[in-house]
């Protein structure tokens, strides 16, 4: 197989958090002359804005909760999914697998570990998830996408690179367009989104908290606010109540024109929303998940938070008083909120796909090309060198 046309296994959980990044960089894979495939679970196979190109295998991955009577099973669908991916690993032969989080990269990661096959795991979290603290002392690199992450030890600091969390490139493009004019007495944009399937203390608490408004402000509103099929009545009615114009709807489609047209952004603080907030440049009012696992959403809030281009509050004391304190702080001048919006930028990292990619295809290549990587960046082994530090950035060199 030559240098310039590999194959790579992409591996992956069956949420948006996980797959975003991973298409994104199968994406930029392919368009380098790759060829990449993907192994998720059933719900990954079917979700959207997979590319036409990405063969999907769906592999048992089991899942280890609190009852320990269900480990037998998870350890039993793991060790079959392994099975699984070591023959497609034998007639695909990969130079390396891609790990993005999630139960189902486990069996593909391990498979690759016993295969002498290089791996390498990308965290989209500020704090390392379960599967890739199993596998961090398994992997030769560990993407990551903030400058600071948790429970990442210290052992493994060598293999880490900061690449930032790779975005879909509909929204990568709105990049250098310029904040929507905000003046005075110009309207207010405000884009409400709770994820996939929206979040209730959203629809429950941001229409009386717009509504406590200072009128100069509130009569500039204009809101668009995603909403649970069996919240959006209610909150349609409660908006009308306050003669607040507002467009719901359970899911949109176009949701990257409606970030370029938003001044403000009110929602959760999952990875892939702030990869998305940062890489456009958009203020943000983040109310982290408080069931979120080990926290990860509140410190995936702490960069853009620090910058000035976000306001963080935690879900109990996310009131409408305190939604209409943060929106009159942010938006009572228009330099205030243009301010915040560049800080966000500021916080982008737009060639996190690229940059990943970099560190993907600084494995597997000839005996020729691991010679020329050697000596660029030996502390993080010579399979990697020169060539993966040209686009990452390590801990030691942010120092």
């Amino acid at each position: 197989m030559s240098d310039a046309n590999r194959h790579y296994v992409l591996a992956a959980g069956g949420t948006g958090g996980h797959l975003i990044p991973a298409f994104a960089l199968a994406v930029e894979l392919e368009r380098r002359g790759h060829h990449v495939a993907l192994i998720t679970d059933a719900r990954g196979a079917d979700i959207p804005g997979k590319p036409d190109f990405l063969p999907a295998h769906v592999l048992p991955a089991g899942r280890f909760g609190k009852n320990p009577m269900t480990w037998f099973a998870g350890v039993k669908a793991v060790l079959e999914g392994r099975r699984m991916a070591l023959r497609l690993f034998e007639t695909f032969e990969p130079s390396a697998v891609v790990g993005f989080g999630g139960y189902p990269a486990l069996p593909a990661l391990l498979a690759a570990t016993s295969a002498g096959i290089p791996s390498i795991v990308h965290e989209q979290n500020a704090v390392l998830g379960r599967v890739n603290r199993l596998l961090a002392g398994r992997v030769q690199a560990i993407a990551t996408a903030y400058p600071e992450v948790k429970r990442l030890k210290p052992k493994y600091y060598p293999k880490e690179h900061l690449v930032g969390n790779p975005v879909r490139a509909e929204v990568l493009a709105l990049r250098d367009e310029p904040f929507p004019p905000f003046t005075d007495d110009g309207l207010l944009r405000v884009l409400v989104t709770g994820g996939s399937q929206g979040a209730r203390v959203l629809s429950d608490v941001v229409p009386d908290g717009l509504a406590m408004l200072q009128p100069a402000l509130r009569s500039r509103l204009q809101v668009t606010q995603q909403c649970r099929p069996e919240d959006i009545d209610a909150v349609r009615e409660r908006y009308r109540s306050h003669d607040i114009p507002a467009e719901l709807g359970t899911y949109f489609e176009d949701m990257n024109t409606r970030l370029a047209d938003a001044h403000l952004f009110i929602g959760r603080a999952g990875a892939s929303t702030i990869a998305e907030l940062t890489a456009v440049g958009r203020p943000a009012i983040l109310v982290p998940l408080p069931i979120a696992t080990d926290d990860h959403q509140h410190f995936n809030t702490r960069e853009v938070v620090k910058a000035g281009g976000a306001r963080s509050i935690r879900q109990a004391n996310f009131t409408p008083t305190q939604v209409a304190k943060q929106i009159q702080a942010m938006a009572q001048r228009p330099e205030t909120l243009a301010t915040a919006a560049h800080a966000s930028w500021n916080c982008g990292r737009p060639k996190a796909a690229s940059d990943l990619a970099d560190l993907v295809t600084g494995f597997g290549g000839s005996e020729l090309m691991d010679v020329i990587r050697v000596g660029g960046n030996n502390a993080r082994g010579a399979s990697q060198g020169e060539m993966v530090g040209q686009g990452a950035a390590t801990r030691d060199e942010m120092s």
